[in-house]
């Protein structure tokens, strides 16, 4: 059913933007460790005495291993990063889960199910069980991805997910209706490739693929410019006053030669 596809659709594709956002704050999560509190982000060392706040989790959130000292440059993070081995970990499961739900793989002609998307969500929550054991603040992204209870308001990321209720399919500039089949649009060979994309209800349609990609457009200028230069060569080629420059047609050449000053060329000394 259009319907089952429609909602299948919209949940790999908000699972994969979760793993995208996750991705991300763990790789800052690496580099600088846990969250601060809200009260304590973006204020100096002498701030936080004088205000006397206190990080409660400074001492629960401890990476396993121990921590080393990276100062956040903005201020969100309280400085006290994982070991070199334990950011390995972390890196090296972005990297993993970055490839998995890639959109190299739709360009390989693979599917991306939503069980591969969960897949890469395990593996991230895992590395960062084995990291911190202790959990993170409920504050800190990473753990709100984690026990899915982000807050997305007022960021660029709530603009681009979908709700399952709110979500639509366009191809060739038409929706999806969900009452119709795919046959209704594309008629029975089942071997037709079609790209769809998804929507907000009530949008309109977006915009339409690339026909060519960015390593086509760079090879057809490249063409284009290797047969400009070969017809600038062929024109000159061509031109009815070329043989003015060949030697037969130099009205003096015998006159010269007998005045023996055919071969003089003139140049600086």
């Amino acid at each position: 059913k259009q319907w089952y596809q429609r909602r299948v659709a919209i949940t790999a594709g908000g699972l994969r933007l979760k793993v995208l956002r996750l991705c991300d704050e763990m790789q800052s999560l690496a580099k600088h460790g846990h969250f601060l509190p809200p009260d304590m982000q973006g204020l100096t060392e002498d701030q936080i005495e004088e205000l006397k706040l206190h990080d409660k989790y400074e001492k629960i959130c401890v990476p396993q291993g121990g921590s080393v000292e990276c100062e956040d440059p903005i201020g969100r993070r309280s400085g006290k990063a994982p070991n070199e081995s334990m950011a390995e970990v972390i890196m090296k499961t972005i990297t993993d889960a970055k490839e998995g739900v890639s959109n190299k793989i739709a360009a390989a002609n693979k599917s991306l199910t939503v069980k591969d998307v969960e897949d890469c969500l395990d593996k991230l929550k895992g590395a960062i069980m084995i990291v911190y054991p202790m959990k993170l603040p409920p504050y800190d992204p990473v753990q709100a991805e984690i026990d899915n209870c982000e807050d997305l308001s007022g960021t660029q990321a709530s603009l681009e997910v979908i709700e399952k209720e709110h979500g639509s399919l366009w191809w060739a500039g038409k929706e999806l209706m969900p009452e119709k089949t795919l046959e209704d649009y594309i008629g029975k060979n089942e071997k037709t490739k079609i790209i769809v994309k998804l929507a907000k209800k009530g949008s309109s349609a977006p915009g339409r693929e690339q026909q060519m990609t960015e390593e086509q457009k760079k090879q057809m200028m490249a063409w284009q410019y290797k047969k400009q230069e070969e017809m600038k060569k062929l024109h000159t080629a061509d031109d009815g006053d070329d043989y003015y420059n060949s030697k037969w047609a130099n009205s003096g050449a015998l006159k010269n030669q007998f005045q023996g000053i055919g071969n003089i060329k003139w140049g600086p000394s």
